[in-house]
C-alpha cells in the first residue's frame, strides 16, 4: 500500500467507520445513488475512456462507471479503507475492467496521464492536504482530461445527513464544533475554497453547480439503521449506549414524518464540481 498522509482518516475508515457502511452497504448506495448518477451525467462518460474513482468504497460508483465506459473502458477504485475494498472486490467478480487498490489517492503515485477521467461520490473532503491532492490527481489526467465530484453543502441544507442528530439533539452533550476547513464531510461547503483549491492545483474550467434533491435508505426500517449507526448519531450512541431506546423513539417520529410510497426521503444539498485539465 501507497504511503498514507492522512494518517487519522485512515484510521477512522479502517476501525470505524468502514467495518459500519460495509455493512450498510446497501441501504447507503440507495441513498447516495441519485448524486453520484448526477455527476456521471455532467462528465459524459463514453465508451473505452479510462477512469479513476477516488473514494469508492463499497464499489458501487466503481461499477456503474465500468457499465458506462464498456466494453473497452476500465475503471481504478482507490480507497483507503480495506473493509470497504473487501466488499467492493467480491461485489465486482467477473466484472470486466474493474480494479481496486488500496491507497490515499493524496500522495499514491497514480500513471501520469493514465486516466481520461477523475471521478468522486463524496470522496474527495477527506483529504488532509487538498491541495496537494489535486495536483496529483491533474498530474492522473491526461490532456483534456475531465474532473467531476459531488460534495456536501452546509449542514443546515442538509436534512438527510443532519436531521436524525437534531431530532435527539437534548440527548447529548454539545459537540465540539469542526475546525474550518478541516476533512470531513462538509470541508468542502465553501464554494469558493473548492474553486481555490482547484485553481491552485492547475484545474481549468471550473464549475461549481448546486444540486438539491430528495434522497433515502428505503423504507423507515432502513433509514431508521442507517441514522443509527452512520454519521454523527451514530457516533454519539457508540460513546452513549444507554441512550439507544430515547433515541429510536425520537428518531423513528422525525423520520415517520417523511414517509411516503418510495420511503423516507429528506432533502440534500450538494455541489456537482467539474474541471478540466488543460493539459
Amino acid at each position: 500500500m501507497s504511503e498514507i498522509a492522512n494518517v487519522q482518516q485512515a484510521a477512522y475508515w479502517n476501525e470505524q467507520a468502514g467495518p459500519t457502511w460495509a455493512a450498510m452497504q446497501s441501504p447507503m448506495d440507495r441513498q447516495l445513488e441519485p448524486l453520484g448518477r448526477r455527476v456521471m451525467a455532467a462528465l459524459a462518460l463514453r465508451p473505452g475512456e479510462r477512469v479513476l474513482d477516488v473514494g469508492c468504497g463499497a464499489g458501487a460508483t466503481t461499477l456503474a462507471l465500468a457499465d458506462a465506459v464498456a466494453p473497452e473502458g476500465s475503471v481504478l477504485g482507490v480507497d483507503i479503507s480495506m473493509p470497504l475494498l473487501d466488499v467492493a472486490r467480491a461485489r465486482s467478480a467477473g466484472h470486466a475492467g474493474v480494479a481496486f487498490l488500496e491507497a490515499d489517492a493524496q500522495t499514491h503515485p497514480l500513471e501520469t496521464a493514465g486516466f481520461d477521467v477523475v471521478f468522486s461520490r463524496f470522496g474527495v473532503m477527506f483529504f488532509s492536504d487538498p491541495p496537494r491532492a489535486f495536483a496529483n490527481l491533474r498530474r492522473a489526467l491526461g490532456p483534456g482530461g475531465r474532473l467531476g465530484f459531488v460534495c456536501w453543502r452546509a449542514p443546515a441544507e442538509n436534512p438527510a445527513f443532519t436531521l436524525p442528530m437534531a431530532s435527539v439533539q437534548h440527548l447529548f452533550p454539545p459537540p465540539q464544533p469542526p475546525q474550518p476547513g478541516a476533512p470531513g464531510p462538509f470541508a468542502f461547503a465553501d464554494p469558493e475554497r473548492v474553486r481555490g483549491i482547484l485553481d491552485s492545483a492547475g484545474f481549468a474550467d471550473v464549475a461549481v453547480t448546486p444540486h438539491d434533491e430528495k434522497i433515502g435508505a428505503g423504507d423507515l426500517d432502513a433509514a431508521l439503521e442507517v441514522a443509527l449507526k452512520i454519521g454523527v448519531l451514530g457516533g454519539a450512541l457508540r460513546e452513549h449506549p444507554e441512550k439507544r431506546e430515547a433515541v429510536i423513539d425520537a428518531v423513528r417520529a422525525a423520520l415517520a414524518a417523511h414517509d411516503g410510497p418510495d420511503g423516507v426521503k429528506l432533502d440534500s444539498a450538494t455541489w456537482i464540481v467539474t474541471a478540466r485539465n488543460p493539459g
